[in-house]
């Protein structure tokens, strides 16, 4: 047996190299071939590439060895279960100017409070009217008062305190959310995520929440609709947690009409992109393949007018000369999908604006195998986490319809897998940008990747390219879990990101673009190499995308590998396509 797997394995490599009728890895493209033949692909050019996946995936067909056993896990075709979860189910969403009165009857009634300024102080409500709160206490029993104390509640920002009140109370659960300081209040956005807890715990059907005014609807709404995300896709039986049923959950405390009506229609659409980034990186890697992730983007541009996608098989992007991305893609039995999905407004676009996302839908470090304790590799499903974070930011701006701006998704879906097809260290590559590379880490995939799909991006000749990727994990050891990292040489487009990011709360942290550590990314035998020693990893990282976009064009690379995970919040955090989605925003506005 051993014998005969050495022979099949030997076989393949020469076919590889191009003795015979054989398959020419696209890394060879900078050599003169020893045989004639060519990639092919076996779809149609409007077909998926990926249409014979199923047989592949444990099917009769086997593939590259046809007497081999196949030995994989099923896909979601087969299980019949669905990578999608279900979207929080809230009846009526509805904003009022008005406080109620005393007698209002909710299951569950959410409150903000202050943080003393001084010790000693009494906490205070976070809202303009404590006489109708005092009344609502005094309805309540005192109940707002006793929690305060027997919770020993300071009113810390994020901090939260709970009651039971019973069935017979006008309210049946109340919760209060501590804002902080009043002094150095910022942002309300802990009610989101506070009260969606206890909604998710209590399965209330009504839901008052009481905002501290302001500008922050939309961003509790939000974070509220968000914080309802459950994930059953994977359980059965008892381990399936029943989701919460709301009939209405109302906003007190804003002004009504179109601007709140506005800012809950951009807090559903957020919450269901938020939605999908999530499900497509919490999904493991056998339910979603590069096939999954292209449908994905099909499913978008099906749904919602002004979308359209192409997604180029393996032929389609060897004749764009690849190189990079299909070096990496060609160790797996799934095919590459290179996804460009677009979005074209009604009337004139005066931005053109290309989101790019890295989308290993699994990494297992090829030949330079990722093992040993501390390696990931069980967690690697999140390695298209930038293509997750895109792909909901393409979901966010689908359902908000932007004028004035043309945005661009692209994705060059892949794995990387060990097979005798696989790409080795020491290979040399050649980019579509005729750039050469030579290969010391095959674990260094994603950079490869991103070349030819920054290559891409860029002849459409947009106005500025923005990539996210879990590229490194010199820049998890940098930031840590709460920080991605942004490189970029343009200050307009730093300043414009960063206001998005604050504004939806996910935090960015500008790093150096340092030319003195360019000579670590130069290869002796190419133009360059894919890793740049251990110091300062996720800079030469991004020195090395940086070779892939001219500089004429505006360009920031978003290191997302930290905050795109987070075991402590459940996994997949949905990081990135809020800031994405609200850069656009911002763009199409001026």
């Amino acid at each position: 047996m051993m014998i005969t797997l050495l022979l099949r394995s030997t076989s393949a490599g020469m076919a590889r190299r191009g003795a015979g009728a054989a398959f020419m890895a696209p890394s060879g493209v900078i050599f003169p071939p020893l045989a004639t033949t060519t990639t092919t692909s076996s779809r149609t050019p409007f077909s998926s590439p990926s249409a014979a996946l199923p047989a592949r995936r444990g099917g009769a067909a086997m593939w590259p060895f046809s007497s081999a056993t196949r030995l994989f896990s099923t896909t979601n075709a087969d299980t019949g279960i669905s990578w999608r979860t279900q979207a929080p189910s809230v009846a009526k969403l509805e904003s009022l100017a008005g406080m109620g009165d005393a007698t209002f009857k909710v299951d569950l009634l959410v409150l903000p409070a202050f943080q003393p300024e001084e010790d000693g102080e009494d906490v205070q409500l976070a809202v303009d009217t404590q006489p109708i709160l005092a009344a609502w206490d005094s309805a309540l029993g005192g109940a707002i008062a006793d929690l305060v104390q027997t919770k020993d509640f300071k009113g810390k920002a994020g901090s939260a305190a709970r009651v039971r009140l019973g069935n017979n109370s006008a309210v049946k659960s109340l919760t209060l959310v501590g804002m902080g300081k009043k002094s150095q209040f910022k942002s309300a956005r802990a009610m989101g995520p506070a009260a969606a807890t206890d909604i998710k715990a209590e399965k209330p059907k009504t839901v008052a929440v009481v905002l501290p005014g302001g500008d922050c609807l939309g961003a509790v709404a939000e974070d509220m609709l968000s914080g309802l995300y459950l994930d059953n896709r994977f359980k059965t039986g008892e381990g399936v947690e029943k989701a919460a049923m709301v009939e209405k959950l109302s906003f007190y405390g804003v002004e009504a009409g179109k601007d709140a009506e506005g800012a809950l229609k951009k807090a559903q659409a957020f919450s269901e992109g938020v939605r999908l980034t999530k499900d497509l990186v919490g999904a493991p890697a056998n339910y979603v393949t590069p096939q999954a992730l292209a449908e994905t983007a099909r499913s978008i541009a099906g749904e919602y007018e002004g979308w359209s996608v192409k997604v180029m098989g393996r032929k389609e992007c060897a004749d764009l000369n690849m190189g990079a991305y299909l070096a990496v893609a060609q160790g797996s039995m799934d095919p590459p999908e290179f996804i460009h999905l677009s979005y074209k407004p009604k009337g004139e676009a005066k931005k053109k604006l290309v989101l790019v996302g890295k989308g290993l839908t699994f990494d297992s470090g090829g030949y330079n195998l990722k093992a040993g304790a501390g390696s990931m590799i069980e967690l690697m499903k999140f390695d298209m986490g930038g293509a997750g974070a895109v792909l909901g930011a393409a979901k966010i701006l689908a359902g908000l319809a932007p004028e004035g701006v043309e945005v661009h998704v692209i994705v060059a879906a892949c794995e990387n897998m060990i097979s005798a097809q696989a790409y080795r260290p020491g290979d040399i590559l050649k980019a579509s940008n005729g750039k050469t590379i030579e290969v010391l880490n095959t674990d260094a995939e994603g950079r490869l990747t991103l070349a030819d799909a920054l290559v891409y991006a860029e002849k459409l000749d947009p106005d500025a390219i923005v990539d996210a990727a879990t590229l490194t994990g010199a820049c998890i050891i940098a930031l840590g879990g709460e920080y991605g990292g942004m490189w970029t040489g343009d200050d307009n487009l730093a300043a414009a990101l960063e206001a998005a990011a604050t504004t939806k709360g996910e935090n960015f942290w500008r790093m150096p673009l340092a030319e003195e550590y360019k000579p670590n990314i130069k290869s002796e035998i190419a133009d360059l190499k894919n890793v740049g020693g251990r110091e300062g990893g996720s800079i030469t990282a991004a020195l090395f995308l940086q070779e892939f976009v001219t500089k004429k064009t505006p360009w920031a690379h978003l290191d997302i590998a930290g905050p795109v995970w987070n075991p402590k919040k459940g996994g997949a955090t949905g990081f990135g396509a809020r800031t994405l989605a609200q850069w656009v925003l911002s763009q199409a506005s001026l």
